[in-house]
C-alpha cells in the first residue's frame, strides 16, 4: 500500500479508483509551502492541479516519491528537471481536456467572428448597436492551426464542419497524416500570411514562449483574428495590443494570459480594455466532464507508476508515447532485461539491444528503457523506473546501443539482448500475444515466459536431462513446461524449464555438480 497525497480538488472517481487499489489517499487542500513540505514527507505519490508548486525543495522533502501527477495538461508548476534527477516520474492527463478545450476554442472562434460578447455587453448596458458589431462568416475562410495534437486536431475537424480551409504549422506531424486530416502543412510565416483566423494549440516551452510577437504579427494577413486557449505567454500580449490598435489584427480571443490572478483576483493585461478582444478566465478545461476525465486519467497514471508499469503520459520519459504496435512488447522487453541480469551475474561492458521485423519501423526507445528497467530491477534494491534507468546506466558505466533490421528471418518481430558472453531473444506469439523466449546464448529454444524458470546448459549427451529432472523431483519442484535446444555447433544443449516455484540455491548447486552440466541458472520474479 502506498500513500498518495492529493493537494487540490480531484474528481471523486479518481480518488475512488486509488482507494479501491488499496492505497491510502491523503487529501489535503490549501496547504501552505511549509505544510506541503511536511505533508509530502513519506508520500509515494503527489497529485496536483495548477496551483501547487512542485519545486526542487518539495521533491527533496518527498524523498519517497515515485510519481507526481498533474491532473491536466500543463506542467509549468512542476520542476520536471529536478524530478528527473531524482528518478521521479512526472505524468499529466493531456487528453482528458481535449474535447472541452476544442469546444471552448470554437466558442471563442464564433464569439470573435460575430462579436457576441461586445454586442451582449452593449445591449445589457441599454445600447442597441446592431450596425457597430457586424461580423464575418467562417464559411470559405482559412483557419490556421498551430499544433495538430489532441486539441488542435479536434478543432480542425470542427473547422471543416464550418466549411473552412484548414492549414497548419506542426513540425512534429507528417505530411501524410496532415493530408488524412484534410489539413495543409506549411511554415509558420506562410501560415500567418494566409490565415483569416489563427488558433494556438502548442505546449508552453522556452521555444514557444513569446512565439507570436511583433515580428510574426507584422507578417499576418490584414484582418487576422487570433485565438489562444492553450497556454499563457505563447502570445506576447503587448505585441498583440499594438497590432490590434494599429489595425493589423482585427481582433483576438484569449482564454489564457501570461500572468493570471488567483480566484477572485483582477486580471492585468494590455488587451483588457480593447473592444476587439474577447477574453475568458481560463475556462478551456472548466467543464464537469473534463474535470472528471482528468481526475480518473491521472489516477490511472499514478497507479501504473506505483506498480512499476509503463506510464503512457509520463512527460520526463525521453521516449515518446509507445505506439499501439510497440506497447504489447513492453513487458517482454522488461522480462528479457531481468533474465539477462540473472544469466550474466553482473553488468556487461556493453549491452546491445536489437529489434528485428516490424518493430524496426517504430520508435523503440521505450522498449530499450524497459530492458534497462528489467536489468537494473534484478540487480539493485533501489527503485528503478523508466525515468532513472538511463541515469543508473550512466552512473554504473553501462554503454547500451540500439540496432534495427527490417527483416526477422523466423519471426514477425524479435527483440535480442546481447552482452559479454550471453544473449537472449524473445517475441510474442499468436493472436493473444503470448511472450516467449526463443533463444538463449545462441541456443534455439521456444518456451512461454513464466514467473519461475530454470536454465541449464550442458554437453549434448544422453542422461543429463534425466539427472536434472531427478534433482527437481527429489526437491518436490513441479516442472510446468520444458524445452530443449541445441547450440549452432551441436556440441552443447540448453534445457529451459518453467517451474511451479523458485528453484532453491542448494538444488541449483546440485544440478551444477551433475556430470555433463556446464551451467545452471534460476530466474524468478519472486
Amino acid at each position: 500500500m502506498a500513500r498518495i497525497l492529493v493537494t487540490e480538488k480531484l474528481a471523486e472517481g479518481g480518488l475512488a479508483a486509488m482507494r479501491e487499489a488499496g492505497h491510502e489517499v491523503d487529501v489535503r487542500l490549501g496547504l501552505s509551502v511549509p505544510d506541503l513540505h511536511e505533508a509530502v514527507a513519506g508520500a509515494h505519490a503527489l497529485i496536483v492541479r495548477s496551483a501547487t508548486k512542485v519545486t526542487a525543495e518539495v521533491l527533496e522533502a518527498g524523498r519517497d516519491l515515485v510519481v507526481v501527477g498533474r491532473a491536466g495538461t500543463g506542467i509549468d508548476n512542476v520542476d520536471v528537471a529536478a524530478a528527473t534527477r531524482r528518478g521521479v516520474i512526472v505524468a499529466n492527463a493531456p487528453r482528458a481536456n481535449s474535447v472541452s478545450m476544442a469546444e471552448h476554442t470554437v466558442a471563442l472562434l464564433l464569439a470573435l467572428a460575430r462579436n457576441i460578447p461586445q454586442a451582449h455587453s452593449a445591449l445589457k448596458a441599454g445600447r442597441w448597436e446592431r450596425s457597430r458589431w457586424q461580423g464575418v462568416e467562417l464559411d470559405g475562410r482559412t483557419l490556421g492551426v498551430l499544433g495538430l495534437g489532441g486539441t488542435g486536431s479536434l478543432v480542425a475537424q470542427r473547422g471543416h464542419a464550418f466549411g473552412m480551409r484548414l492549414i497548419a504549422w506542426d513540425p512534429w506531424i507528417s505530411a501524410d497524416r496532415a493530408r488524412q486530416m484534410g489539413v495543409e502543412l506549411m511554415e509558420i510565416d506562410e501560415l500567418f500570411a494566409q490565415a483569416d483566423f489563427v488558433t494556438v494549440h502548442l505546449l508552453k516551452t522556452p521555444e514557444s514562449t513569446g512565439l507570436i510577437g511583433d515580428e510574426l504579427l507584422a507578417k499576418a494577413k490584414p484582418g487576422l483574428r487570433l485565438i489562444n486557449a492553450a497556454r499563457g505567454g505563447i502570445v506576447d500580449e503587448e505585441a498583440l495590443a499594438r497590432a490590434v490598435a494599429a489595425g493589423t489584427v482585427a481582433g483576438a480571443a484569449l482564454d489564457v494570459f501570461n500572468s493570471e490572478p488567483g480566484e477572485g483576483g483582477a486580471l492585468q493585461s494590455p488587451v483588457l480594455d480593447l473592444d476587439e478582444v474577447v477574453i475568458t478566465p481560463h475556462l478551456g478545461a472548466s467543464t464537469t466532464e473534463a474535470q472528471d476525465k482528468a481526475g480518473v486519467a491521472i489516477a490511472e497514471q499514478v497507479l501504473l507508476a506505483l506498480s512499476g508499469e509503463f506510464v503512457p503520459f509520463a512527460v520526463n520519459v525521453s521516449a515518446g508515447e509507445a505506439s499501439e504496435t510497440v506497447r504489447p512488447y513492453l513487458p517482454l522487453a522488461e522480462r528479457l532485461g531481468h533474465i539477462f541480469a540473472s544469466l550474466n551475474e553482473g553488468l556487461p561492458a556493453t549491452l546491445d539491444i536489437e529489434y528485428e521485423g516490424g518493430l524496426a519501423d517504430y520508435d523503440t526507445r521505450i522498449l530499450t528503457l524497459s530492458v534497462l528497467k528489467g536489468l537494473f530491477g534484478a540487480m539493485t534494491e533501489e527503485p528503478v523506473s523508466y525515468v532513472n534507468a538511463p541515469q543508473l546506466a550512466k552512473e554504473r558505466g553501462l554503454e547500451f546501443r540500439e540496432s534495427k533490421a527490417a527483416t526477422a528471418h523466423d519471426y514477425v518481430n524479435l527483440i535480442t539482448v546481447r552482452g559479454d558472453d550471453h544473449a537472449l531473444a524473445g517475441t510474442l506469439f499468436g493472436l493473444r500475444g503470448s511472450p516467449r523466449v526463443v533463444m538463449v546464448d545462441d541456443h534455439d529454444i521456444e518456451l512461454p515466459l513464466a514467473r519461475h524458470m530454470l536454465m541449464v546448459r550442458n554437453d549434448d549427451r544422453v542422461g543429463v536431462i534425466h539427472a536434472v529432472t531427478g534433482y527437481l523431483t527429489e526437491a518436490s519442484i513441479n516442472i510446468v513446461d520444458m524445452k530443449v535446444g541445441k547450440s549452432p555447433t551441436g556440441a552443447t544443449a540448453l534445457m529451459v524449464a518453467s517451474t511451479g516455484e523458485p528453484v532453491p540455491a542448494d538444488v541449483i548447486a546440485a544440478i551444477r555438480g551433475a556430470d555433463g552440466v556446464l551451467d545452471a541458472r534460476s530466474v524468478s520474479d519472486a
